[in-house]
């Protein structure tokens, strides 16, 4: 049944993303917030889809903490779920992503429309002045910032290194960092065909503030924070034998 699931998914996402990879690109021939609209449509449908394919519901906790304002996103990354997640349940969104993303067909048409900052993490330093200088640039225009700062997706209950980006971004403007902690792995593994119903837990941190702070204290508190809801989430990935 898993697997049939999970076929019955695929098909389904390919009808759903091929039309907006045309969709969310020709949004801009109306201006610049309609492919931001088109894209968080996208990703409601999407969600929906994978409830109803799937059987992955999700429950959040901790929305009081989000605020009006633009903020900088820096969430835990173990699968492709909270990529829909967190672009359908927040305001518009520049996202921080490997240029690699960019090439993908459909996807990737919607995240160049959208304006995401697409970087070559094997460029250290240019890539964080990158982030910095066009990630400040989206906040001036009002969109908020989305970056996973381990970079890439990891197991649950391992943990990958926090990469200084988005903290160098959020120290710079003076902005503060809205955390996000979830256990999307355990039902949609990454890099894995086959997923299996269940409820992602979702907590939704303070925001940690950071003006006129450093950025490896910042950094630190990020990790702490996210690292530390997780063992609260899924104990047993933590627990000592």
């Amino acid at each position: 049944m898993t697997t049939l699931r999970s076929v019955l998914f695929l098909v389904g996402a390919l009808a759903i993303t091929v039309p907006f990879g045309f969709l969310v690109p020709l949004g801009r021939l109306f201006g610049s917030e309609p492919p931001f609209t088109l894209a968080r449509l996208y990703t409601q449908v999407m969600l929906a889809w994978v409830r109803a394919s799937l059987g992955i519901k999700h429950e959040v906790s901790g929305w009081e903490h989000v605020p009006k304002f633009p903020v900088i996103i820096m969430s835990k990354h173990q699968s492709a779920w909270e990529t829909m997640f967190i672009d359908s349940a927040f305001p518009s969104q520049c996202w921080i992503v490997k240029r690699e993303l960019q090439w993908l067909p459909f996807v990737g048409w919607g995240l160049i429309a959208i304006r995401a900052i697409a970087i070559d993490r094997r460029s250290g330093s240019s890539a964080r002045e990158q982030i910095v200088e066009q990630g400040a640039e989206r906040l001036k225009e009002g969109h908020w910032v989305t970056i996973f700062p381990e970079g890439t997706r990891v197991a649950p209950g391992k943990v990958g290194r926090y990469g200084v980006g988005g903290a160098l971004l959020a120290t710079r403007t003076g902005t503060p960092i809205l955390p996000i902690a979830h256990n999307a792995g355990e039902y949609w593994p990454r890099y894995a065909f086959r997923k299996r119903p269940g409820t992602v837990k979702v907590v939704i941190g303070p925001l940690i503030e950071t003006k006129g702070r450093d950025v490896i204290s910042v950094n630190n508190d990020v990790q702490n924070w996210i690292e530390g809801q997780m063992r609260a989430i899924s104990p047993e990935r933590y627990a000592v034998s």
